[in-house]
């Protein structure tokens, strides 16, 4: 859906020093959230050592973002299916593209591809405002429940289009793209700000590797760090903002 139909959808806050417990239920979910820290994320092979980022990826219960039938799982090394062709992260890949936008305190972000609103919530925790765009309808409106339901309030979920970014909210601090498209859309390089950070699978359905990009004097160096496999950028033109793609 276009900007011109576009939804906001405010949300709780994650209560980050606070009392705000979720009912884990029967299954010790706390304990296998550690374990996913310890043996998937403090890897030494996989260099997740951001303290900010541990601490989020310890604390934001991820199995609130998936449906009963895949609560088991939602710890596990994988994606999971969140309905209508969308998946949420593989938790290394949230973490793994989090620390690469070196987030700080007050930092205002962008995400485009909310989801479920895991990631967000991730991004929530480290930083100050996060606006999640998320073009299907039902999944934002799914989002926004979650969050509101788990406390947020430095969140905001907007039904919208995402390759045009949001500029009611830029310039932003740091910008993460949970969707592939063959060239990063020039909306998102113009709203980031001066020093700002962008990340994003760029390329193929079968050919992907992740983006990261730094604006610095008006200029953009990247450099392609991992290799990945994101759902598509739908409804949108991706048109190149860089006409070297990754193929």
């Amino acid at each position: 859906m276009g900007n011109s139909s576009w939804t906001r959808i405010h949300l709780g806050m994650c209560n980050v020093y606070g009392t705000n417990e979720v009912n884990e239920g029967m299954m010790n979910f706390a304990a296998m959230r550690e374990r996913m820290v310890r043996e998937q994320l403090e890897d030494p092979a996989r260099s997740i050592t951001s303290s900010c980022v541990l601490a989020a990826m310890g604390k934001v219960p991820r199995h609130e973002f998936v449906s009963q039938n895949h609560q088991d799982d939602a710890y596990g090394d994988m994606a999971l299916s969140i309905g209508q062709g969308q998946t949420i992260s593989q938790p290394f890949v949230v973490a793994y593209m989090t620390q690469h936008l070196n987030l700080q305190p007050d930092d205002n972000i962008l995400e485009i591809g909310g989801g479920c609103g895991y990631q967000a919530a991730i991004l929530g925790e480290i930083a100050g405002t996060v606006n999640s765009l998320e073009i299907v309808e039902s999944l934002a409106q799914q989002a926004t429940a979650t969050l509101e339901r788990l406390g947020y309030q430095n969140v905001s979920i907007i039904h919208a289009d995402g390759c045009a970014g949001w500029c009611v909210a830029a310039p932003y601090d740091a910008i993460l793209v949970a969707c592939a498209a063959k060239a990063v859309p020039a909306a998102l390089v113009e709203q980031l700000a001066e020093n700002g950070r962008l990340i994003m699978p760029i390329g193929t359905r079968t050919h992907q590797e992740l983006w990261l990009l730094e604006k610095q004097n008006e200029q953009v160096e990247k450099k392609a760090i991992l290799p990945v496999r994101f759902v598509p950028m739908t409804g949108v033109d991706t048109e190149a903002v860089y006409s070297d793609e990754i193929d």
